[in-house]
């Protein structure tokens, strides 16, 4: 027998790591204490702990859960097929240093919903060091009903590119769309419906490392970037439902299922700052150069995990939304370049102004430790002789998660139809302008390095 959920508007609060309280029924938060030894409701106590018990004030991560029945009233889990979902150590294939990109991942045919229509395309590290990540492709065409979904293997920031999506978490509920993002903390439930049936496909990546947090501002100042007040997080909201349910678990890399007689989202009321969230990236207030050669892209980082290296991210999350251009005398789309880091980027919308074709929204592409990359031909011959007045770019949102580890490809990225094996040809037309004889131009040709414009 199934009872009906609760129906609940979409509401959330503001800012992020805050300390949140919220109750989908009035007196389901007590107050002034965590753990009554009887809940006026006959509500259930649980905390989750999404950071060591000792852990710094400032990074601590736990909230109190009061729900209808404990997260523990389940049958054992058993292991079931994991189909394209791999995590590290990754070594079903040797890496290569090749640059690689792939079209879009096209959607499945038959009934899929969220947990299996995950493919992974690689990863670094290991979720039993809680090192690295995985970069996971969705899509599907069927709304979780009775499936419920969590990993214990990483916090899990999701990017959709097509089809707009509602996570019934059990803290809350998320209303996500192509432009947002959201993050489910390692261990949280969930289950994705979609709306009006639309297909859906985009972009995960799972942080097996610290926790994404907002990057320090530096001199930049005190405002700026992704700004705290624009983080949205769900109030509390439940569902009491009974009947037969299935849960699905990433643990250890492997996919694991449990069974289990109502539903797991049925937390009634909660506090504290471990809990979900969805970010506008249109939101985003981008810093950018007013005069001359194009900054670092950490200038555009959304959020970030630290390692245990200062300064050296387990994993940047960073974007490239519609600005202005104004630099001068400048090369202004991305130099070439060869990085330490490495580079894994999606397309939302739009076109990405590095390249000039190949690179389509919802698919990807790969450059990792020392490997060259940077515009195509046809982009820097445009771009060298463009007029430079203010442009604006419109219509496009790309990103990037930047690892500090080598992305190591699965076998599925590397034998799929969707790898795009001529993507190298996109430099080959880059010519030769060099000519030694031609000698230097004599300083009364040269343009002064700072000019100012008429």
């Amino acid at each position: 027998m199934k009872t009906e959920s609760i129906s609940v508007d979409v509401q959330y609060q503001s800012g992020f790591g805050n300390e949140f309280a919220t109750e989908a029924v009035p007196g389901a938060l007590p107050v002034g204490q965590n753990a009554p030894q009887q809940h006026p409701l006959g509500l259930y106590t649980e905390q989750f702990s999404g950071t060591p018990f000792t852990s710094p004030r400032a990074t601590n991560r736990r909230t109190w859960t009061y729900r209808i029945r404990p997260s523990v009233t389940h049958r054992p889990y058993e292991e079931i097929d994991s189909r394209l979902i791999r995590s590290g150590p990754f070594t079903e294939v040797p890496t290569t240093p090749n640059q690689l990109r792939w079209d879009p991942l096209p959607i499945p045919k038959e009934k899929t919903d969220f947990v299996d229509g995950i493919v992974t395309l690689g990863g670094n590290g290991d979720p039993a060091m809680q090192v690295g990540v995985a970069i996971h492709l969705y899509a599907f065409n069927t709304s979780m009903k009775d499936r419920f979904f969590y990993s214990a293997d990483g916090e899990l920031l999701i990017v959709p590119q097509l089809g707009r999506l509602r996570f019934h978490t059990e803290l809350g509920i998320l209303d996500v769309a192509p432009g947002e993002i959201c993050v489910i903390p390692r261990g949280v439930l969930f289950r994705v419906e979609q709306h009006d049936d639309e297909s859906s496909r985009g972009y995960i990546c799972e942080n097996y490392g610290l926790s994404f947090r907002l990057p320090e501002l530096g001199a930049i100042g005190a405002n700026g970037l992704a700004n705290a007040r624009d983080f949205e997080i769900p109030v509390a909201a439940f569902e009491d439902r009974e009947g037969e349910f299935r849960i699905t678990a990433k643990f250890m890399g492997r996919l694991w299922s449990a069974s289990i007689d109502h539903s797991p989202l049925n937390v009634v009321a909660w506090h504290g700052n471990y809990a979900p969230y969805k970010y506008d990236l249109a939101r985003f207030n981008c810093i950018n150069t007013v005069s001359f050669d194009h900054p670092d892209p950490s200038i555009y980082t959304v959020l970030s995990a630290p390692s245990a290296i200062p300064g050296t991210a387990n994993c940047d999350f960073a974007i490239f939304p519609p600005r202005w251009m104004v630099a001068e005398h400048t090369f202004r789309p991305p130099w070439f370049h060869r990085n330490l880091m490495n580079e894994f980027m999606g397309l939302v919308f739009g076109a990405y102004d590095g390249k000039a074709e190949g690179f389509v929204a919802g698919g990807a592409s790969l450059h990792n430790c020392m490997a060259g990359h940077g515009p195509d031909a046809e982009t820097y011959a445009r771009a060298s002789n463009a007029e430079l007045k203010p442009q604006y770019l419109e219509n496009t949102l790309a990103f990037m998660f930047e690892t500090q580890l080598v992305v190591r490809p699965t076998e599925f990225a590397m034998k799929t139809k969707i790898l795009q094996h001529e993507y190298f040809e996109c430099w080959q037309g880059l010519k030769k302008y060099f000519a030694a004889s031609n000698g230097v131009n004599p300083p009364a040709n040269r343009k002064p390095a700072h000019s100012t414009p008429k």
